[in-house]
């Protein structure tokens, strides 16, 4: 025979529906509406909430024990994933960003590759420093448009005075 499934909920049957009303998360709902049932005595048991909520009953096990141990907040709470440590931040993106803003500038993604190996000692792929360079910092190349040499600068200021 399993265990007796009894919880004391602290919050009252108006505060439950308020904060589910108000809640943003989905996951956030299932487990507040999982508390307005157990609160309002419409479920008694683990197997009646699971299929109510279309879990299993491991969880709801896991989600009573997270309330009573941390209690609402703690039921609410969504971790995430710290992520990957960025290769290059801080004051090495500022001293990017600062050369990036230079007339001069940079030609290619190349060069602010090798710049980064000598003067940072940091060493990227070529993908990184673009989404870096573009995603990050929100900069373009300073590159010049292409112009033909056989191009006559009569002509192009003759266009220039027409089009504008």
């Amino acid at each position: 025979m399993s265990r007796p499934f009894q919880i004391e909920i602290s919050e009252s049957q108006e505060e439950l529906e308020k904060a589910i009303r108000h809640a943003t998360a989905a996951s956030s709902k299932e487990r507040l509406q999982m508390l307005y049932w157990l609160k309002s005595g419409q479920v008694s048991s683990r197997r009646s909430l699971a299929e109510r909520l279309g879990g299993d009953e491991a969880t709801i096990t896991r989600w009573v024990r997270k309330y009573k141990d941390e209690g609402r907040r703690g039921l609410l709470e969504v971790k995430h994933a710290p992520g990957k440590v960025p290769l290059i931040s801080g004051s090495d993106l500022e001293r990017l960003k600062q050369q990036l803003q230079e007339s001069s500038g940079f030609q290619s993604y190349g060069e602010i590759q090798q710049w980064l190996k000598s003067e940072l000692g940091v060493s990227l792929a070529y993908k990184t420093v673009y989404e870096v360079v573009r995603n990050r910092l929100g900069a373009k190349l300073k590159v010049p448009r292409p112009q033909s040499t056989k191009q006559h600068p009569e002509s192009l200021s003759h266009f220039k005075k027409n089009f504008l």
